[in-house]
């Protein structure tokens, strides 16, 4: 028995001593927490309290930058560069009064004006850096610099800041930016933006957002108590907005605002207009401007109330795109659309002659032609060429309002052209049932007399009648306006292209549009013809005047066209294409109370047709010659 204790014994032994020695280390490592617990709490515990609210932890968003926008030969539009602002972060600032003061010293604003911005903060916004000035010069945001450190709670950053390199020539198109405002903020459409994003406004800055808008980024930094970045813990990076490239021609956007701005200067007054000029092959939209313009870099960083009212105040209206959403009498221009209705339908022959007094009797009203004396007897070509009233009104008289309209829509009038652009309005052609039901009234004879001239109720934008006598440049086919020709991806590849969009056929035979497009040939080239402004060398131009009356004819016929306050003066109008056996551009001008279409409309599409002519040549000459590979 002794024996077999003895044995037990000694097997427990080595067990006891190691749940010793097990205790011991348990107990020695809760010794070493303690310890360092009382280093951290007591002995260092005010260094390190002290040190935890000098640093601390910020996210910052990092905005994106927008996709650039191009031309087709890939001239840069629109652009992004940085912008250097001022922030408060409100629950940092010690001693308001003192950073405001200094803050407002600094940047040579009003006290008041920095109370204002920093003013009525409240719950998470405290913590947010909150913009005081923005888009600062290099020389403002250096003196912000050097004394940052004084002023706990003052932060710089730097964010992309919207840039159009071209301003007002391209304004219209591009549209404006601005920052998404609370009402956008409850539709479903705006639902992944956030308050202060920007989003477009207007022009492909709207319609195209999705492109453009690039994705947020952030950061996650350590700083000190002035605001110093010690340490970055996080970060994802922004992207870039797609890149869209335009079938605009920068060089012909460029003519156009020379030559409304030449006008300008010449009559020494504002100029109101616009210009369209389009490739009716494609429909592809080669240049398309409003006057006056405005300067959408007013918006890029937030527009100033009294820029604001400057410009909705502006008489001119220079925030409207009057290529899309003015609507005006179509004048002269409208008779190519007459003539080749009334050939259609067979109500006269190109051969036969119609007599012109000078006027025309219908009842008690006589109407009158604007050659006093009359043209005589005058064939369709002619009539065309001299663009004679008193034919018209007879073609007019024989069509009947209505089947005046059925050609009008089927030329792309009183509808929406279907262009990438917004917004756009569809104009008016009228017809007997229209005036029943708008007025209650029926159709009058008289009013289609007019209306076979382009006035009265007839009302079209200067987009519609491109599209119009692209139509007749290219046989019958009506196009769609095209103005992005492809959005692509940051490294080059196209997201999408969007190819033109058949737009169907006018319902005229081709070969009665030809032989309009002769006889507006014969506008520009023949003698007699009234837009012969319009030449371009070398070049055979298919064109067609238009004066559209903006009041009634009684009160001006014995006052000199320099006589009548410009607001009575009668619109201007040119339409042309070019070359005549072969269009490749079809360009229309609108003056605003320019007078006569061909003293005023006419020479600005002549300038933009040579700008074009001249490329053309550039290029031709540059591909024959076996050299201008090797030139870089």
């Amino acid at each position: 028995m002794k024996e077999s204790d003895a044995r037990l014994g000694r097997s427990e032994s080595p067990i006891g001593g190691r749940f010793y020695w097990l205790v011991g280390g348990i107990f020695t490592v809760f010794a070493i927490f303690a310890l360092r617990l009382f280093q951290l709490q007591i002995v260092e515990g005010s260094d390190l309290r002290a040190r935890s609210q000098r640093n601390s932890v910020r996210t910052l968003r990092l905005e994106a930058a927008r996709g650039e926008i191009m031309d087709r030969e890939g001239r840069v539009l629109a652009t992004t560069r940085p912008a250097y602002d001022v922030a408060v972060i409100p629950n940092e600032v010690h001693g308001r009064d003192v950073t405001y003061v200094a803050l407002a010293q600094l940047l040579e604003k009003p006290r008041a004006e920095v109370d204002e911005r920093v003013a009525g903060w409240r719950g998470r916004e405290r913590f947010q850096p909150q913009v005081v000035a923005a888009d600062l010069s290099e020389e403002f945001l250096a003196r912000v610099e050097s004394h940052r450190f004084a002023l706990p709670g003052v932060v710089t950053a730097v964010r992309p800041l919207r840039e159009y390199p071209l301003a007002e020539v391209t304004a219209h198109v591009l549209g404006s930016i601005g920052e998404v405002n609370a009402q956008e903020l409850t539709q479903p459409e705006f639902a992944a933006y956030a308050a202060g994003e920007t989003i477009g406004k207007s022009g492909l800055e709207a319609v195209l957002e999705a492109d453009l808008r690039g994705r947020a980024g952030g950061r996650n930094v350590v700083v000190d108590v002035a605001g110093r970045e010690v340490d970055v813990i996080d970060e994802v990076e922004p992207r870039r907005g797609r890149t869209l490239v335009l079938t605009l021609d920068l060089d012909l956007q460029r003519a156009a605002a020379e030559a409304f701005a030449a006008q300008k200067q010449a009559e020494n007054e504002v100029v109101a207009g616009a210009l369209v000029a389009l490739d009716p092959r494609t429909g592809d939209v080669l240049a398309l401007a409003s006057f006056p313009s405005y300067d959408p870099n007013l918006f890029a960083g937030g527009i100033q109330p009294d820029a604001w009212r400057t410009l909705v105040e502006d008489p001119e209206r220079p925030l409207q795109n009057r290529a899309l959403m003015g609507q005006y009498p179509p004048g002269s221009t409208y008779k190519a659309l007459v003539a080749a209705a009334a050939l259609q339908e067979a109500v006269i022959t190109p051969e036969a002659r119609l007599f012109c007094p000078g006027s025309y009797t219908l009842g008690r009203r006589t109407y009158r032609c604007w050659k006093k004396e009359g043209h005589g007897s005058i064939d369709l070509h002619q009539a065309l060429v001299q663009s004679c009233d008193v034919y018209f009104y007879q073609l007019g008289m024989k069509l009947g309002i209505d089947r005046l309209a059925l050609y009008a829509r089927g030329f792309g009038l009183g509808r929406l052209s279907g262009i990438d652009l917004e917004p756009e309005r569809p104009g008016l052609v009228p017809t007997s049932r229209w005036k029943l039901r708008r007025h209650g009234e029926p159709w009058q004879k008289g009013e289609t007399v007019s209306a076979s001239i382009g006035q009265g109720y007839n009302l079209l934008t200067p987009l519609q009648l491109a599209v119009a006598y692209a139509a007749i440049a290219n046989g019958g086919h009506r196009v769609v306006p095209r103005l992005v020709e492809r959005v692509e991806e940051l490294d080059g590849r196209a997201a999408r292209t969007l190819r033109p969009a058949e737009g169907g056929t006018v319902p005229v035979a081709p070969a009665h549009l030809e032989r309009v497009a002769r006889a507006l040939g014969g506008v520009v080239q023949e003698p007699h013809g009234t837009g012969w402004r319009a030449r371009v060398s070398g070049v055979a131009v298919a064109g067609k005047t238009g004066t559209a009356q903006v009041v009634r004819l009684e009160r001006t016929a014995d006052m000199n066209e320099d006589e009548i306050p410009r607001r009575y003066r009668d619109h201007a109008w040119f339409a042309a294409f070019a070359p005549l056996a072969a269009p490749e551009i079809v360009v229309v001008a609108l003056v605003e109370h320019g007078g006569h279409g061909g003293s005023a409309a006419a020479p600005i599409v002549q300038r933009v047709l040579m700008r074009y002519f001249e490329k053309r040549a550039r290029a031709v000459a540059e591909d024959a010659d076996p050299r201008s590979g090797e030139r870089g």
